[in-house]
């Protein structure tokens, strides 16, 4: 019987733990590689996406700065063009006296504005008047602004009837220009009537220079703004001047975050990634020695096994390191797999909503995920903004993407995007609100006042608008500075908004100005009653740090539909009826009337006037003599200015200084004062002198110590002979300013007097601390002195302090043998009024020097 045979079995062949070890080290190494080509991606894309960020931010703030110098000079053009004035002197017929030499549309311009060409085209689209760089010129206006003129002329025209103008970017000489045009109409004039043709255009020319559009850039933070060049043209950062770029284009540099990163987080990723690496190789060449030597055993599979084990640990932490969270669901909508950043990133817990229905956690806006994720077709690239409720109630936002899977379940990612939204959503905020109080700015106030009108108010129930203003705010700013004025405008925005209801608007629109819109306000005595509130509750003291300070308001106010249907003549309304409220005594409101728009007309028309005047040798300088009391001698005289106007006739100061003041020609009126008094005294004997007075306002702009030194030096006077007469209100306005610019004064031999002294706030520390010569009694205590004689110990008592304080003392007033009898016996030192002589024209005044040098009296 033959044996049995017996069958070995092959032993398996199996791979050796060194190559399985170096397999795995190998893979580790990389999927490590990968995670860094990853990070690296990732840096290159964030640095890319910041520098893209700022590209679009600066390319917005580059829009908004030209659309400011747009409306800039559609706002100019405007007041120029819907004036009543203009239109007789540039459209009945060209005035060229009226417009260029007296400056109404002429040189200023230019000097002030900067505006490069001013054109008037008539009806017949001739041009008929025109001013190239600040001189009159006979330039047409075809020849500046070629193909560009029929179409601005047709818009122009369009926009008489709402008195809107227009605007357009043109290229003049290869430069970018600017230009504003407007018909020219009547306005809101009574006086014109308008006749039935066409109507002239009025055209500014602004021509747009690398110096100018630096400037605007830094108003708005857009760094080296200028015109872009050839080379520029089809790189980053352009911004186009009108269709098509036929003005040019403009180019800035934007910041650039994405290099700073590069520079910083490149060589991170390249250090980590070789130290990785030279950690893998010390850890391959070790276990490569250990595997060597128990690769004969069973062991050495085992730690194959564990370190495979420890390589998927590895790969997992890595999945968890990512900053999205994975998850998977079934086909009925429930969480089978979340990973666990998940837990990180939305505060939940896991085995919470593991087994729990996805629409329970997220929902669009459109409806449920689960809805979302059944849409036919539906792009796997194409990802949804959900949103959820974290453990501290907040509402988060998050980007979810997703694949199907073949059990028709699906998989995919979550990325948290609540930063990113609302960063967008602040942008959007910040474009209609403004910044410091949060209040609607003005591009909010025109929607939401449209949108009003459109609802087409009645008189039972109207639409008010309030344009509030307020008073010594900007006193704060000086004094405290730019952070208190600050807190201040929080303060009022906050009382503002806490007075009115649910569905006004209460909007900053300048520095200290605001409009509120109203509704459901039925009649006049509600609206009144409403600004004693507003101006109560801004009245009330706002503490800044230790101290308080105090505010107020006027208010103009202005109706729809009784005053306008149209949202700018509403604007233009309030604002006019601001402007009565503020000339009123301030602290007040005043309702909007068909007189103040001529008011305002006339003012303007007396403030052209004026200029003119200074200009062309309308004004005169009367002197009123001042007399030594006891002896009855001719000391010095007080120079008076008066405006003998050509139609007007004579105008007093006390109409046409506060214009002066108030436009800044009160500077130009001084000059002529102060140089053509002391040109005068100059001839008068050396025992003579000479006072003229000076506005507060000149002590805080004009560099007036210059300016008096540069009269004295051209006159040839002695400075000595020179008086200066100031009121009280320049020490209460910035007392260390003005007491340091009256010390520069009296070093140079000046006499200063205080004047008016006793009517307002008068004190002994301003005499004793400011370097006066002497003080004027005002004329109110001698007038007062026949009705009573209360203020006989008043007058007594100035006379004794001046002279305690060895101050010469004029009283002012002396109209009486009554009155000068009583300061001849207080021992009063000086004196003027019409009893001792009124005020005399130059040759009046010089015949009463040649009597006074002949008989010895006055």
């Amino acid at each position: 019987m033959p044996e049995p045979s017996t069958a070995i079995a092959s032993p398996v062949p199996r791979r050796s733990s060194v190559s399985i070890i170096r397999a795995s080290v190998l893979k580790f190494v990389g999927l490590l590689t990968g995670v860094f080509l990853l990070a690296g991606y990732l840096v290159l894309y964030l640095a890319h996406d910041l520098d893209r960020n700022e590209e679009t931010e600066s390319a917005f703030y580059t829009q908004k700065a030209v659309r400011a110098l747009e409306k800039s000079i559609a706002a100019t053009v405007k007041d120029y063009a819907f004036w009543g004035d203009a239109y007789k002197h540039l459209h009945t017929r060209i005035d060229t006296d009226w417009a260029y030499v007296r400056q109404n549309v002429g040189p200023t311009l230019y000097a002030d504005f900067g505006f490069r060409g001013i054109f008037v085209v008539d009806a017949a689209d001739h041009t008929a008047y025109s001013v190239v760089d600040g001189q009159l010129s006979s330039v047409d206006a075809s020849t500046w602004l070629k193909h560009g003129l029929p179409d601005l002329l047709t818009q122009a025209r369009a926009g008489a009837e709402a008195e809107t103008p227009t605007t357009l970017f043109a290229n003049i000489g290869g430069r970018p220009a600017l230009v504003g045009a407007a018909a020219i109409t009547p306005g809101t004039d009574p006086t014109v009537t308008p006749d039935d043709g066409p109507p002239s255009v009025l055209i500014f020319v602004d021509i747009l220079g690398d110096d100018r559009l630096g400037t605007l850039g830094k108003d708005y933070g857009v760094d080296e703004l200028r015109i872009a060049t050839a080379a520029e043209l089809n790189g980053p950062s352009v911004f186009v001047l009108g269709e098509n770029g036929v003005a040019g284009s403009l180019h800035w540099n934007p910041p650039k975050p994405g290099e700073r990163l590069l520079g910083l987080g490149l060589p991170l990723i390249g250090i980590a990634a070789l130290l990785v690496c030279l950690m893998a190789w010390a850890i391959l060449r070790r276990t490569t020695a250990s595997a060597r030597a128990l690769d004969a055993s069973y062991q050495s599979l085992q730690t194959s096994q564990s370190a495979l084990a420890i390589s998927e640990a590895r790969f997992r932490d890595v999945v968890e390191a990512s900053s999205d969270w994975i998850w998977e669901i079934d086909h009925a909508g429930r969480f089978t797999y979340l990973s666990e950043r998940f837990e990180s990133v939305t505060g939940l817990t896991r085995p919470e909503w593991l087994g729990a229905p996805m629409d329970q956690l997220l929902c669009t806006e459109l409806g449920t995920v689960t809805q979302w994720l059944s849409i036919p077709n539906r792009r796997p690239d194409i990802s949804v903004q959900c949103r959820y409720v974290d453990t501290q109630g907040q509402e988060r936002i998050t980007r979810l993407s997703a694949r199907a899977m073949a059990d028709q379940g699906f998989r995919g990612t979550a990325t948290d995007v609540t930063e990113e939204v609302e960063s967008r959503r602040r942008i959007e905020f910040l474009s209609q609100h403004d910044s410091l109080t949060g209040l609607p700015n003005r591009t909010r106030l025109r929607e939401f006042l449209d949108g009003k009108l459109k609802t087409q108010p009645t008189a039972e129930r109207p639409l008010v608008m309030l344009s509030l203003d307020l008073d010594r705010f900007k006193s704060v700013n000086d004094l405290l500075g730019h952070a208190a004025g600050d807190a201040v405008l929080n303060e009022i925005s906050g009382r503002l908004a806490n007075r009115v209801r649910h569905g006004d608007l209460v909007a900053r629109i300048g520095g200290d100005e605001f409009v509120l819109i109203l509704t459901d306000l039925k009649g006049q005595d509600e609206v009144e009653m409403l600004c004693q509130r507003l101006i109560e509750s801004i009245e009330s003291p706002i503490r800044i740090g230790e101290q308080e300070v105090f505010v107020g308001a006027s208010i103009g106010i202005a109706m729809a539909p009784t005053d306008a249907t149209e949202a700018t003549e509403l604007l233009r309304y309030a604002d006019i009826a601001l402007y009565e409220a503020k000339s009123g005594g301030r602290n007040t409101w005043r309702f909007y009337a068909g007189d103040m728009n001529s008011k305002i007309v006339e003012r303007r028309r007396l403030e052209s006037d004026l200029r003119f005047a200074i200009k062309h040798g309308e004004l005169r300088l009367h002197f009123q003599p001042r007399f030594r009391i006891a002896d009855g001698k001719m000391v010095g005289a007080e120079a008076l200015v008066r405006w003998q106007h050509p139609e007007r006739g004579l105008i007093p100061p006390d109409t046409f200084i506060p214009i002066a003041e108030e436009t800044g020609l009160i500077l130009a009126l001084s000059n002529w004062v102060m140089e053509t008094a002391f040109q005068y005294a100059s001839s008068w004997p050396d025992q003579l002198f000479v006072s003229v007075n000076l506005s507060p306002s000149e002590f805080k702009r004009g560099s007036l110590v210059e300016r008096v030194q540069r009269a004295v030096q051209q006159s040839r006077i002695e400075p000595g002979r020179v008086e200066l007469e100031i009121t009280e209100n320049v020490m209460l306005d910035d007392a260390p300013g003005a007491l340091e610019i009256m010390r520069t004064l009296k070093r140079l031999g000046i006499r200063i007097a205080m004047d008016d002294f006793g009517t307002g706030y008068s004190s002994l520390s301003y005499l004793r601390t400011f370097p006066f010569d002497g003080l004027k009694i005002d004329r109110s205590f001698l007038s007062r002195l026949t009705a009573t004689e209360d203020d006989r110990p008043v007058i007594e008592a100035i006379v004794g302090l001046g002279h305690a304080l060895s101050l010469t003392v004029t009283a002012e007033g002396i109209e009486t043998p009554e009155h000068l009898e009583l300061l001849r016996s207080v021992l009063c030192d000086e004196g003027q009024g019409y009893f001792l002589s009124r005020p005399l024209d130059m040759e009046g005044f010089s015949a009463l020097i040649r009597v006074t040098e002949t008989t010895g009296e006055t």
